[in-house]
């Protein structure tokens, strides 16, 4: 803070989410004096309601699924007895609570000063922070406020027998079934994990297929693994009534062949997409506004800088191409940070921010799809394996598959292009995903990669063998 005006620092962040408060470390060890106002907890969505506790409750379904797998599979006579509810989300709560603290502390070590209040513009330099007045950003301010779940007209959350993806995990215990409307990442992972703890599940979603922003063959392999589970898959389906009943709902879904079908379930759970949140920060009074979907852009993506200079954005209220994912809004953040220290900064390479799923099987890609590729007009060469190509494959025994897409620019048709993107299903990928970050990001050729020796036996040489057979010189072309 300025020594004669309290009220007067460098920057000021509204929203503590990953993209505010990555914002706020980075901009404190570059020296700027920070202030970061947040309504609700230090940590966001991303920690509180989606992220962490969403993948602590996958991981426990995980452990599930592998206790049905021994002994299905593998001859290993185990059962599980029962599950104890509240144990599993006190663990779950306590890594959450550990992750709260320790972002709060790393805050506080970096002298960032967190106000706990709502927070809205005055003006192109000035924040009202309830509880602390005024403040006045000299360097510039960073709009930070997130998103919460989309809801469909006619459709309320009641917390039991209809929820949001923000409430799903914190319903009390688990439904025998639940009807999950939206086959994106978020309702195919609430699928998943219903499923591994024993509910019946139905995924509706109104595109053609799951995961309809991912490559064509991403959502048919997904599909095939998921209904190998036991869970309904109906895509180009729509919702086109509900029904509260006192325990549970019943819909009525219309099919693509514009069948009526009537689905009872003890929860509906709505994944329909995310909305910027706006609400209450007086966009106007800086001079800004939102669009049509209540998202503020940039008017240069290269500084996030809107059209009000020094009100920059970061996170979930930017529009496409950035993703709303929170690894992004972390590079978004730093980004910003160091354009308001006066640093160059490279521009966030949306186009190399991997995308994971992580259901089981899981999906992760980076890069773009085929058909964004055909799209423009590019000359490309595809290769595909599956994982159960691999002996290590076989063992998971999960399918899935390694697809890559590169321009074919090689004597002979062998692609010796640029790598384009890669896309990934089966399990454990979304930790096998890194390694395609780089080789996007880094605009390297199938022949770049190929040189690279892959360990076996692992599920990552099926990454190998596909960027050796693009680059000619595979052992099992295909």
């Amino acid at each position: 803070m300025s020594e004669t005006d309290p009220n007067t620092t460098d920057v000021i962040v509204i929203g503590g989410g990953t993209g505010g408060y990555s914002t706020a470390l980075r901009a404190a060890s570059l020296g700027l004096r920070v202030v970061l106002a947040e309504r609700d907890l230090i940590g966001g969505t991303c920690l509180h309601r989606g992220c962490i506790p969403s993948k602590a409750m996958l991981h426990a379904a995980e452990l599930v699924d592998g206790i049905a797998e021994a002994r299905e599979r593998w001859g290993v006579k185990a059962t599980v007895d029962s599950l104890d509810w509240p144990a599993l989300v006190a663990t779950r709560d306590t890594i959450v609570t550990r992750n709260h603290q320790g972002v709060a502390g790393h805050l506080r070590t970096a002298g960032v000063r967190v106000l706990k209040g709502t927070a809205r513009l005055t003006g192109p330099r000035t924040v009202h922070v309830e509880g602390a007045g005024e403040l006045t950003a000299r360097r510039g301010i960073v709009l930070a406020t997130g998103s919460r779940p989309r809801m469909l007209p006619g459709l309320a959350a009641d917390g039991r027998r209809v929820v949001t993806s923000d409430d799903a995990l914190f319903a009390a215990g688990l439904p025998a079934s639940v009807l999950v409307l939206g086959g994106g990442a978020i309702g195919v992972e609430y699928a998943s994990f219903h499923r591994s703890m024993g509910a019946g599940v139905t995924l509706v979603e109104a595109a053609g297929r799951l995961l309809p922003m991912e490559d064509e063959d991403v959502g048919r392999h997904l599909a095939r693994g998921l209904k190998k589970r036991g869970i309904a898959v109906r895509t180009g389906s729509t919702l086109t009534g509900t029904e509260l009943l006192p325990d549970g709902v019943r819909a009525t879904v219309r099919t693509p062949k514009g069948e009526e079908l009537v689905i009872e379930a003890e929860r509906l759970l709505v994944a329909v997409g995310r909305a910027p949140v706006t609400d209450g920060l007086d966009l106007a009074a800086a001079g800004l506004a939102a669009d049509e979907w209540g998202f503020v852009a940039p008017a240069d993506w290269s500084r996030l800088e809107t059209a009000v200079p020094g009100i920059h954005v970061v996170g979930d209220l930017l529009p496409p191409p950035s993703p709303g994912l929170a690894h992004a809004s972390f590079a978004e953040g730093l980004l910003v940070a160091e354009t308001l220290a006066g640093l160059p900064s490279r521009a966030v390479d949306y186009a190399a921010v991997p995308r994971v799923t992580y259901s089981s099987p899981q999906t992760a890609s980076v890069g773009r799809t085929e058909a964004e590729a055909r799209a423009a007009g590019l000359d490309i060469k595809v290769n595909t394996m599956p994982l159960a190509a691999t002996a290590k494959g076989m063992v998971h025994g999960q399918g899935g598959m390694v697809k890559v897409i590169a321009t074919a620019d090689g004597a002979g048709g062998e692609a010796s292009g640029t790598v384009l993107g890669v896309h990934l299903v089966g399990p454990h990928v979304s930790e096998m995903i890194a390694e395609s970050q780089l080789i996007v990001g880094w605009d390297a050729e199938p022949a770049d990669v190929a040189q690279h020796i892959h360990a076996h036996p692992t599920l990552s040489e099926a990454v190998g063998e596909t960027f050796l057979t693009l680059a000619g010189r595979g052992l099992h072309q295909h």
